[in-house]
């Protein structure tokens, strides 16, 4: 069943008004990522051909996907490891919880997984008596707030140090004065150290996944998922089934791409393998569906599996960046997140490809060249096809495909809206219901004459227009 459909633009619009400073420090601190990516980038002279071939790599696995699973679960099972299989979120959680309860395990510390996000499996355990902590700095703040991630790299980046000092002021029992970033990543280290000790299993997600192998490769900043997957003696990593690779060999395109893109670092702090348990642990990996299996038999939209997510995406949208993740209502948000959550629920997410300039930056950027900014507009023909537009919209937008069909409608229309324009009242030309646009701005002032009317009158080539006249 559908849920209630996201309203994107009234949350953009809440983040954007809700003071003057979390929105610019939002945009600044993303763009200043995406321009430590171009300046890392620009160093590698080969950049575009590893995008080529990471592209290429990620389109010859997951068109052989059935085979590269099978001997990724071959491998992994040889090494030591147990393999599950889950067709979606409730069998990639029942799975989690059968491990946990069978070892009466009530205590987890888990790294980033944007895959456990997805199945929501933080809130399935803990309603079955099962502690959860997230040990990533970002995702534990989020949690914390009771909110979800508002970016698949940097969890929290729509919030500023004052308010993660209130945040840990209430949580552990800083002082809500002192905002110095240290202090308050040295006071949560302090408190996660005690859980990391305590924890019955460590939870981690996977980057990429090695077939030849059956190893997987785990990238963080903080080292946080190593700790995590080597102290409990329990080890549990949920894998969605498009992060294979085909062999070892393929891994060094992918990690030089991925931090380069994420945020213009050379590698992250560490990039962990994992063949087997470790000696006296246990090994369990999920390999997950949830919906990749339906995505890749859609022929617009399969290539959205080869994302790495990197977020370089979310870092160059202008629009992402000025609304904030949050605003998207999704596990996955930015221009990513419009083309992979109505794989999920189209009804709920149909307004999300309308929340995009479509000014292609995010394809640019993809370092596996998703051609992602194609993929929004196609999204759009889905919503508008399967009536997922409100009739206001949907009425308003066959009008205008009436009038840009014949030149004569759209020449009278011109005329008319140009002579509406100068004696309709203000009040009603920017009315909040029927003209949202013009809450924050004037409508400019309809020029005296057409493009086409200037064009046809200087079209000879003697003719020159004088710059009064232009």
């Amino acid at each position: 069943m559908s849920s209630k459909r996201v309203d994107v633009a009234a949350n953009a619009a809440a983040f954007i008004d809700k003071d003057d400073i979390h929105e610019p420090f939002h945009d600044e601190h993303l763009w200043a990522a995406r321009m430590k990516r171009d300046a890392a980038a620009r160093a590698v002279p080969e950049w575009e051909a590893l995008r080529d071939l990471a592209s290429q790599i990620k389109a010859h696995t997951l068109t052989h996907l059935d085979h590269y699973l099978e001997l990724f679960e071959a491998n992994a099972t040889r090494h030591g490891a147990k393999v599950y299989w889950a067709r979606d979120a409730a069998e990639h959680n029942q799975h989690v919880l059968d491990i946990l309860s069978s070892r009466n395990i009530n205590s987890v510390i888990k790294s980033k997984s944007m895959l456990q996000e997805e199945c929501n499996m933080t809130a399935f355990l803990e309603t079955r008596g099962i502690t959860v902590t997230e040990s990533d700095l970002g995702e534990r703040i989020q949690q914390l707030d009771n909110q979800p991630p508002s970016h698949i790299v940097m969890p929290a980046i729509h919030k500023t140090a004052g308010d993660i000092a209130e945040i840990f002021a209430k949580a552990i029992g800083t002082d809500p004065n002192n905002a110095d970033p240290q202090y308050l990543t040295e006071a949560m280290r302090q408190d996660a150290r005690q859980r990391f000790l305590k924890a019955g299993a460590g939870m981690t997600g996977a980057n990429f996944a090695i077939a030849e192998t059956g190893s997987f490769v785990v990238c963080t900043n903080e080292g946080n998922a190593d700790i995590g997957a080597s102290v409990p003696p329990v080890h549990i990593a949920s894998i969605g089934i498009e992060k294979l690779l085909p062999k070892v060999q393929d891994l060094g395109i992918f990690i030089r791409l991925l931090s380069r893109s994420a945020l213009g670092t050379l590698a992250t702090q560490y990039t962990s393998h994992f063949t087997g348990p470790r000696n006296g642990g246990e090994l369990h990996i999920i390999l997950t569906d949830n919906g990749r299996s339906k995505r890749l038999g859609l022929p617009d939209f399969w290539h959205s599996l080869k994302c790495i997510r990197c977020g370089a995406c979310m870092n160059t949208c202008p629009v992402y960046r000025r609304s904030g993740g949050l605003a998207y209502g999704a596990t996955y948000s930015g221009p990513i997140g419009i083309i992979l959550d109505p794989t999920f629920d189209e009804s709920k997410y149909s307004e999300l490809p309308y929340h995009s300039t479509l000014c292609g930056s995010c394809t640019e950027v993809c370092p596996v060249k998703i051609d992602i900014s194609d993929q929004i507009l196609k999204w759009r023909k889905v919503m508008a096809e399967k009536k997922y537009l409100p009739i206001s919209r949907r009425l308003a937008f066959g009008a205008a495909g009436k009038v840009f069909e014949h030149p004569g409608l759209f020449h009278g229309a011109e005329t008319a809206a140009s002579a509406a324009m100068k004696i309709t009242p203000h009040f009603l030309l920017y009315n909040r219901s029927l003209n949202p646009w013009g809450r924050h701005r004037e409508l400019p002032h309809f020029a005296k004459q057409t493009f086409r009317e200037w064009y046809l009158q200087y079209k000879q080539p003697d003719k020159e227009p004088s710059p009064k006249e232009l």
